[in-house]
């Protein structure tokens, strides 16, 4: 599947030119605008892959709009621009964008740019995924802890048969030892003063 590109370029000729040179490189222009307002709008109502930005453009600059689509993660972004100066290359930076290419370009220079961006996009979609997925299972280890200390404390467990307690019983229930521990930890699953765990 190609990417998904929005346009934001308010010289008509150029956007023009960059739309025929993506779609002739396989990519999907979904969009084309020449403001960078209306440029954050119809990412937000289109969801685009990628969005190429003109730095100066009406309604709000390219860098601003792109800052707005980095912090919303709506997608990743190119910046485009005819200037090559230090600062504008270090706020883009800063803002997050995924490539800057300088006009005039040609598509040798838009198409790397594209697909670093894309790149770079996904690899921090899969981190961010990697920080959630450890974030719970954090989460998760903490309330297993706390049943256990709730076992311990008010039912006499050991450590090991308290862990042991919660491993059957979300077995034999068929759930996870989370769910079986957040039970425990707000009252509503309690053990059998008579059943053994070992």
């Amino acid at each position: 599947m190609s990417a998904r590109i929005l346009i934001a370029e308010d010289e008509v000729i150029i956007r023009m030119d960059l739309a025929e040179m993506l779609v002739a490189e396989g990519y999907d222009v979904i969009e084309q605008v020449g403001r960078g307002d209306l440029a954050v709008e119809r990412t937000r109502e289109l969801a685009p892959d990628l969005c190429i930005l003109d730095v100066k453009m009406p309604g709000l600059d390219g860098l601003a709009a792109a800052r707005i689509v980095v912090e919303e993660d709506l997608a990743a972004v190119v910046i485009l621009t005819s200037f090559s100066q230090r600062e504008l290359i270090g706020e883009a930076v800063d803002v997050g964008v995924g490539a800057y290419v300088v006009k005039p370009f040609q598509a040798s220079d838009l198409v790397p740019a594209i697909e670093v961006a894309l790149a770079g996009r996904a690899q921090l979609q899969a981190l961010a995924g990697r920080a959630d997925e450890a974030e719970q299972r954090l989460e998760q280890r903490k309330v297993i802890d706390r049943a256990k200390g709730t076992l311990m404390d008010a039912y006499g467990m050991g450590e090991h048969e308290a862990f042991r307690f919660l491993q059957t019983t979300a077995m034999s229930a068929r759930s996870t030892m989370a769910e079986v521990a957040t039970r425990i930890v707000d009252g509503t699953l309690r053990p059998n003063a008579d059943a053994s765990t070992d």
